[in-house]
């Protein structure tokens, strides 16, 4: 069983193959949390907590005289602001007018088959095969109020994954004021843990950086209304000797887009807590009587096996237990889109000229970006007016798409229905719909607003307009941006309800309006961007399979932006394009062979005018076209390897992919440095079977030694040159 519960001892112990999670009921009824790490026996390790007088440290008004009983230093499951611990917690709020305190005991719990489900909210799902998945709900209960909490459990036993959610139930006669409302709380009786992040901007989003968490509060979060491009809503605690391939590592995974929280507090025992959830910078819901607040899901999973281990473990989960779009399974579209190639200046006689040219050297598909709608040639106007300028295309958007798809192409379009610009129709017809403070100037990004999705009729027009879009033609695909923060944050819908609700009731509707696609559309192809890589994250991943990784398309900066992004995602969620040079974001110019082994990290494309290509070029990409598709199954599907680090090598970045039976293998090199009288690189790989005999490149090498031995790289002939090489088992 992936979860029992031993009466005598009133512990819970949860069972991956990988680890065991465990918690207990204490003489008072508080639920202590015990043990996360290594997989182990159901021991009660509650005998790891020493108790002591430590003075300064308050005790619950019914531990009477016991000095040793302070909550200010036990481990707990879900700490409350209220009972004498002065470290973060997971839960504030009050009554009207009254001071926030709480103080939760154990009443009962429920443990069940399946995987719990949260209405409206992205959560990990078990497929109809996966007979190993088991809930756990507890339920604990405030002292004096009708204020109940269900602590929720999903354990994917063969996974070696743990996600934990929390509903605030308030079934007493008055509302509750939430002030903050956290997923999760982890206690570590030992804190010596190294914490990995992943910083960024706009162009360069999640970069690695590691450090030793220091005592007080480490904090990473986003109060933009997104994910966004600074920090990522994914973090590591691992070992302090923990590498790619050795050492204990916890990942810590918010199922979130939005703003966020995640804190870290090494206390003065040195005795870690970390929580993980919804922003509380101006969080504030109103819990009416009978009402229930939902916090998003965490997902947790620990690896024995270091960094590597973790990612494969994560990525594996994700492709099978989160996504929901049957491409996942899919063969992806190899495509083109327009937007770098022709930007605003385009009409149906240039973009079938680009769709000609993509379908000589056999791409899939061609994607419309911005300026197809309203009175849109800049960024400064039009949008929120989702109708196709024909004047512009010259035809009718059903005109252009069927003869596209006559070239033997898909056809795919760019939206951006979150926002919209004070020059719309849109705007001038509802100019509540904008998020607005009254009397206030609004705040502008990109000349634009950001619609209110917590207004319901928002929600409907949005979903109205787009499923109107979809059904006028053949729309295979659609990339979803956002391209600025939410501020302004005031809905005119409704101002008694609370405005601490706005933000999170915002991605509620986004939500809303992603599932009603995915359902009305099963087999349309969503991919996710927010300006590049702004909401790169697991909510996200749940209705869209695929995310613009970033709006650098540069090959050598993007080494940097996958390698980020592979530690806690799967690679084929990257979406990774070849683009022009010089790169129309830092003028670097990189050779065609090595952007096109750099795209092929991810979910593979073109973004440029294909008509301007050298003949050269051309035979290049339809070689990289071929080599992609005969392995699209290995980079979709393949465990990944990070075997030389742009983080950690100056020289040059290396990775490779493994199948799942370990019969085929790619592995590629892009060098990033030359030097004069160079000396040679030895690559190992990993993950190959070392009895098996392999063919690479017409010689015959086993599994043993080609990781143990490794291969000797060619030389670079030139600044930015590259090597891959595909190999398949033969014995």
């Amino acid at each position: 069983m992936a979860i029992l519960f031993q009466e005598k001892d009133r512990t819970f112990t949860l069972q991956t193959e990988k680890s065991t999670y465990q918690m207990k009921v204490d003489r008072l009824g508080v639920l202590l949390h015990t043990y996360f790490g290594a997989a182990t026996d159901a021991s009660d390790y509650s005998y790891r907590i020493v108790k002591g007088d430590h003075g300064y440290c308050s005790q619950l008004g019914d531990a009477v005289e016991d000095r040793t009983y302070s909550m200010d230093y036990y481990p707990q499951e879900y700490p409350v602001y209220g009972t004498g611990d002065f470290r973060i917690t997971a839960l504030r709020a009050a009554k009207a007018g009254c001071v926030p305190s709480l103080d939760l005991r154990y009443v009962g719990h429920e443990i069940r088959d399946g995987k719990y489900a949260l209405p409206g909210l992205p959560a990990m799902f078990a497929n109809p095969d996966d007979r190993d998945v088991q809930t756990l709900e507890i339920t604990l209960k405030d002292v004096r109020e009708e204020l109940y909490v269900k602590l929720l459990y999903g354990v994917f036993e063969k996974r070696n994954i743990i996600t934990r959610a929390a509903v605030i139930e308030n079934r007493g006669s008055a509302a509750f004021a939430l002030h903050r409302c956290m997923s999760m709380s982890l206690d570590f009786l030992e804190g010596g843990m190294d914490l990995i992040h992943f910083y960024g901007k706009h162009a360069m989003e999640r970069q690695f950086e590691r450090e030793a968490v220091r005592h007080g509060i480490t904090e990473i979060g986003s109060q933009r209304g997104y994910s966004s491009h600074h920090h990522n809503p994914f973090v590591i605690l691992c070992d302090r000797d923990a590498s790619e391939d050795f050492g204990g590592c916890y990942g810590i995974s918010l199922v979130y887009s939005g703003s966020y929280r995640i804190q870290a507090e090494l206390d003065q025992f040195d005795s870690l807590r970390v929580t993980c959830g919804i922003s509380d910078e101006e969080f504030v819901w109103n819990l009416e009587k009978g009402g229930s607040f939902t916090a998003p899901e965490t997902v947790l999973c620990y690896s024995p096996d270091g960094l590597t281990g973790l990612s494969q473990c994560i990525q594996r989960a994700y492709l099978r237990n989160l996504i929901r779009s049957p491409w996942k399974d899919r063969k992806r579209p190899v495509l083109v889109n327009n937007w770098e190639g022709t930007y605003f200046d385009f009409n149906a006689d240039k973009l079938l000229q680009i769709a000609e040219q993509a379908a000589d050297i056999g791409l899939d598909m061609l994607v419309l970006d911005d300026g197809w709608f309203g009175r849109r040639d800049s960024d400064k106007s039009g949008l929120g007016d989702w109708y196709v300028n024909e004047k512009k295309l010259g035809c009718t958007l059903k005109e252009l798409v069927d003869r596209i798809n006559g070239l033997g192409l898909q056809f795919g379009i760019w939206v951006e229905p979150e926002m919209v610009s004070e020059d719309s129709d849109l705007y001038r017809a509802h100019p509540e719909w904008a998020l607005t403070i009254p009397g206030r100037a609004p705040n502008r990004g990109r000349d634009q607003l950001v619609l209110d999705l917590s207004n319901r009729e928002v929600v409907a027009y949005i979903k109205e307009t787009l499923h109107s879009l979809l059904d006028s033609a053949n729309i295979a695909y659609i990339k979803w941006d956002m391209n600025r923060t939410v501020d302004n944050v005031y809905s005119a819908a409704d101002p008694k309800m609370s405005q601490g609700e706005i933000r999170h009731r915002f991605l509620l509707g986004l939500y809303e309006i992603l599932g009603s696609l995915r359902e009305s559309h099963p087999d349309l192809l969503l991919e996710g961007c927010a300006g590049g890589g702004g909401r790169f994250d697991a909510g996200m991943l749940y209705y869209e399979p695929q995310i613009w990784c970033s709006d650098n398309t540069d090959a050598i900066e993007r080494l940097r932006i996958h390698c980020g992004t592979s530690f806690g995602y799967p690679m084929s969620a990257v979406s990774a394009h070849v683009s022009a040079c010089p790169n129309h974001q830092n003028g670097r110019v990189v050779p065609f062979k090595t952007r096109g082994i750099c795209a092929m990290q991810g979910s593979f494309g073109y973004e440029l005018d294909l008509s301007r290509l050298s003949e050269e070029e051309k035979a290049e990409a339809k070689r990289q076209i071929r080599i992609y598709k005969d392995h699209c199954e290995l980079f979709q599907q393949g465990d990944y390897y990070r075997l030389a680090s742009p983080f950690e090598n100056r020289d040059y970045a290396a990775w490779s992919y493994v199948s799942q039976d370990r019969g085929t293998a790619s592995l590629s090199v892009v060098y990033t440095d030359q030097h004069a009288n160079a000396k040679p690189i030895r690559i190992r790989w990993k993950g190959l079977a070392e009895d098996a005999v392999y063919d690479v490149d017409g010689a015959r090498c086993t599994g043993a030694a080609l990781m143990h031995g490794g291969m000797v790289l060619p030389m670079p002939a030139c600044n930015y040159d590259s090597f891959m090489v595909c190999i398949h088992r033969i014995s």
